[in-house]
Parts: structure tokens; C-alpha cells; sequence
């Protein structure tokens, strides 16, 4: 505690958000003191707000302080681009900084008070990739408002980010589905804390604890919850281990989607939507064609009589999620590399898990029922364009501090994504980075012939033994429906 009393800290922006967070550490006054504000606006600069100076310009100030290990800055400039933000950092770790923390540019901040809870160590994607758009959470969850809504795969990186996001809702209550006892709970206290701090509104959250594959259950827990709005999150994702467990891929990701849509249709849930990903276009990995089935079973849900909007949201990779390439290339140069690349050449889409869980909700509540939409990525990133970045960020030169070494594309991956196929067009919207995509063909494959083929490979059938997970099968039945998906 006396520790925290003799830190200095430094708010590195004087606006709403930065004067909130002065608010609420000198309240609680455990935190320890704010010695300044820093900010680059004239009319702010020599005045006194909250009682804390205000320095400025941010570069030539940060040059004459002197640190000393417990100082601290805080960057509260929500709105702040990409490309300011990777200059207050470099200003920043001159001026000898080495905390540095950040109030992350979510809409929540933006239109709302900002709290310190909602800070967290400054990290590559906060500095990496395009500007986020902003979008005013508030007004696009209008329609949540009262609603009982559910996120299945609450306790991963896309489910957790919308739950935040949903406190802004107003939604009455907010169910955190998912088969892992361990991320609920961090995703449900999390939560709670967030709310006990004064974010959000008071919804009621519900951790439950289920499986999709349980048909009985989830028709159970739907009825049981009278379920308004569903954000289905939940998948298994990583792409070369469902290539090692191909039937737990489909028996998951497909019969988990056609349990939980059962369960909707029956007990007459009024929006569903459905997360997707690049990799279903076309796609070569199993993981790829369990999500692209995903995605007509969604449609189909919606053409033969929804009770209300049922939809599919494609994007591509997310900056950061469990599983991905950040966590491990930062895992890779914390123990002195070297950082490991598929290939020189391999590009992907990628977008910051806060924006693509904004658009998400935005689609979710202006997307029409049957329809298929796409959120704008920007151009795709070369892997090994950021894996440089992420190790100058760390402070390291590319080759000569930290290594890179080229791997080849593993099981199931290829060079690059798409976010549409050949047979399908993207149409603008009204709204910011949400296209529509409008097919000029319906896949050539009976749905529910692929899926009684697959249902003996995954669900034991007495009558069929032989079938039950066999995986040179269930790759000839994806094979045939689907050509571009690869056999061993």
C-alpha cells in the first residue's frame, strides 16, 4: 500500500477520459498520485484541472521529466489513432517509462465515463494495424435493451469481448454459455467487477455451464432461459489441431450449430447470429468447411420460417485472441526467439478483437434475416511484416536481437484468406466496415444429405459401427460436397 502511495503517475491526455480517471484515483487515493497531465492542446496546456497541472507539448515535456521506477503513465486518449498511438509510445519509452498503460479506444469510453478498471498494460495491439471505427455502442444496442441474451463461447477472446460490450446494452439478463469451467469464471467475475466499478448497466449475468453437442441440453437451457437474442461465438478454431481431430471439428462446430438452432427455431428466439471467419470461403481445412456448414445451416435456419433475424457475420483473423499468432510470437521473443513464420510470403487479415466485436453487434441489430455480411478488414498483413513489428516493440531487432525462422504452412493453412468466394458478391452498406454479401449461386450439395453422411462418423449408429470416427471417411464426404477441401 505504501508503495502504491509513492507512485507518480502520468495521464497522458487531459480530456473527459483522462480527468475521470484523475477523478477516481485521487477518490480512492490508493493508487498513488497523479503528479501531471500531459496533453498537446494549447487550450489546455498551463491550466490546472482536477488540481493536477496540465504540461504540454506532450514531446518536449516527456524529455525533461525525470523517472523513477515507480512513475507510471497512463495514455486516456481514446479516440487516438493507430499512428499517434505508436508516437506517444516511442515518446513515452524515451523519456524512460516502463509502465505504460492504456484506456483501450472502445465505444464504452468514448460516450461514457471512463474508469480505471478498464486500463491494462499497453501491448502490440494496441499499436499495430489500421484506426479502429468507432461506433456508438449505446445507440447500436438500442435494440438489446430488456432482451435475454445469450453468448455461446462466452469465456474466449470474441465471446468475452462482446460480453463486455453488452454491459453498455441494457439488456435485462446475459447468459455466458460455455463447456470451460475455468474461462466462465474469470468471464463471469470479470464481469462483475466491471459492474461493481460502475461499467455498464446492471444486467443480471448467468454463467451456465454446457456443452452444444448435447442436443436434449441445449433445448433445455433455451426453453428453460427464454432466450431472446443469441451471439453463437462458440467453435473450436485452431485450424492445424482440427486438422489432427477432424470428426471433433464437425461433431462440435457443425451438430453444436444444428443443436443450438433447433433449440432457437423451437422455443422462438428472435435474433441469431452467427460468428464465421475467411477461412470458410473456399475452404482447405476441416476447420474451414465445419464453419462454411455452419453458415448454410444458419440460412437454411432462416429461409425455411425463423421467428425473427437470423444471420451469419464473416471476418477474418482478430489481433491478440487465444491461440493466435501474437500470444506466441510473444511467448517466442520473451525467451530470446527465435519467432517462427509459415512463410515469407503468408497473408491474413487481421482487425482488433474490440472493433470486430463492435461491428458484430452493430450487424446484429441492422442485419436483415437470411443474409450473410462481411466486415470490411482493410488490406491483408504479411505474418512476417508483424512479426518485425512485434519485436521492435518489444524493443528487439528483427534478425539480429531476435531470429526469424520460416516453418511452411502446416496442415490445412494456405498463403493467404478470402473473404468471399467466386460465387458470391460484397455489397456496401449504410454502415461503416459492414458489407452484405449477396451469393449468384447456392452450393451445390443437398445440406441434409452431407449431414446424415456425417452424423455415423460422429454419433455412433448401431446399425453403421464401422463409420464412427472415421476420419478417411469424414474427410471423402467433406471432399465430395466441398472440392477444395483437402484429403491426407
Amino acid at each position: 500500500m505504501n508503495g502504491n502511495l509513492t507512485r507518480r503517475l502520468y495521464i497522458i491526455g487531459a480530456g473527459f477520459a483522462g480527468q475521470n480517471l484523475a477523478r477516481e484515483i485521487q477518490s480512492k487515493g490508493i493508487f498513488g498520485k497523479v503528479v501531471a497531465f500531459l496533453d498537446d492542446d494549447p487550450e489546455k496546456i498551463g491550466k490546472t484541472i482536477e488540481g493536477v497541472p496540465v504540461l504540454g507539448p506532450i514531446k518536449d515535456v516527456a524529455q525533461l521529466l525525470r523517472m523513477n521506477p515507480a512513475d507510471e503513465a497512463i495514455i486516456a486518449i481514446p479516440s487516438a489513432s493507430r499512428e499517434y498511438l505508436r508516437e506517444l509510445y516511442g515518446i513515452l519509452k524515451k523519456a524512460g517509462f516502463e509502465k505504460i498503460r492504456i484506456l483501450p479506444a472502445i465505444a464504452q469510453i468514448i460516450e461514457g465515463d471512463a474508469h480505471l478498471i478498464q486500463t491494462r498494460t499497453i501491448d502490440p495491439q494496441d499499436l499495430l494495424g489500421r484506426t479502429p471505427v468507432v461506433i456508438g455502442l449505446k445507440e447500436s444496442l438500442k435494440y438489446l435493451r430488456g432482451k435475454r441474451v445469450l453468448v455461446t463461447g462466452a469465456g474466449g477472446s470474441i465471446g468475452s469481448e462482446i460480453c463486455r460490450q453488452l454491459l453498455s446494452g441494457g439488456a435485462q439478463r446475459l447468459y455466458l454459455f460455455g463447456h470451460g469451467e475455468n474461462s466462465i469464471y474469470q468471464i463471469d467475475r470479470e464481469l462483475r467487477l466491471l459492474q461493481e466499478e460502475g461499467v455498464g448497466e446492471k444486467a443480471t449475468i448467468v454463467p451456465i455451464i454446457g456443452d452444444l453437442k448435447d442436443r436434449a441440453y441445449m433445448d433445455y437451457i433455451i426453453e428453460k432461459t427464454r432466450t431472446d437474442v443469441i451471439f453463437h461465438c462458440a467453435a473450436y478454431k485452431h485450424v492445424p489441431l482440427m486438422e489432427e481431430n477432424p470428426v471433433a471439428a464437425i461433431e462440435n462446430n457443425v451438430f453444436g450449430t444444428e443443436n443450438l438452432l433447433h433449440a432457437a427455431l423451437r422455443h422462438g428466439v428472435k435474433r441469431f447470429v452467427l460468428i464465421s471467419t475467411d477461412k470458410a470461403v473456399h475452404p482447405v481445412s476441416v476447420y474451414g468447411a465445419s464453419k462454411f456448414l455452419s453458415e448454410q445451416l444458419v440460412l437454411q435456419a432462416a429461409r425455411t420460417g425463423s421467428p425473427g433475424s437470423y444471420m451469419v457475420v464473416r471476418f477474418g483473423n482478430v489481433l491478440g485472441s487465444r491461440g493466435s499468432i501474437m500470444p506466441l510470437f510473444q511467448k517466442q521473443i520473451e525467451k530470446g526467439g527465435p519467432v517462427t513464420v509459415t512463410h515469407p510470403e503468408a497473408k491474413r487479415y487481421f482487425m482488433t478483437i474490440p472493433e470486430a466485436c463492435s461491428l458484430v453487434l452493430k450487424a446484429g441489430g441492422v442485419g436483415e434475416n437470411g443474409k450473410l455480411y462481411l466486415l470490411d478488414m482493410g488490406e491483408p498483413i504479411r505474418i512476417k511484416d508483424l512479426a518485425e513489428q512485434m519485436i521492435r516493440f518489444y524493443g528487439y531487432e528483427p534478425d539480429r536481437d531476435i531470429k526469424i525462422v520460416y516453418i511452411g504452412l502446416r496442415a490445412g493453412e494456405r498463403l493467404d484468406e478470402h473473404l468471399w468466394s467466386d460465387e458470391e458478391v460484397p455489397v456496401d452498406t449504410e454502415y461503416p466496415r459492414i458489407k452484405r454479401v449477396e451469393r449468384t449461386q447456392t452450393p451445390p450439395f443437398s445440406l441434409p444429405e452431407i449431414l446424415e453422411a456425417l452424423r455415423p462418423i460422429c454419433f455412433f449408429d448401431p446399425a453403421q459401427p464401422s463409420l464412427y470416427r472415421d476420419r478417411q471417411k469424414l474427410r471423402q464426404v467433406l471432399h465430395e460436397a466441398i472440392p477444395t477441401v483437402m484429403m491426407p
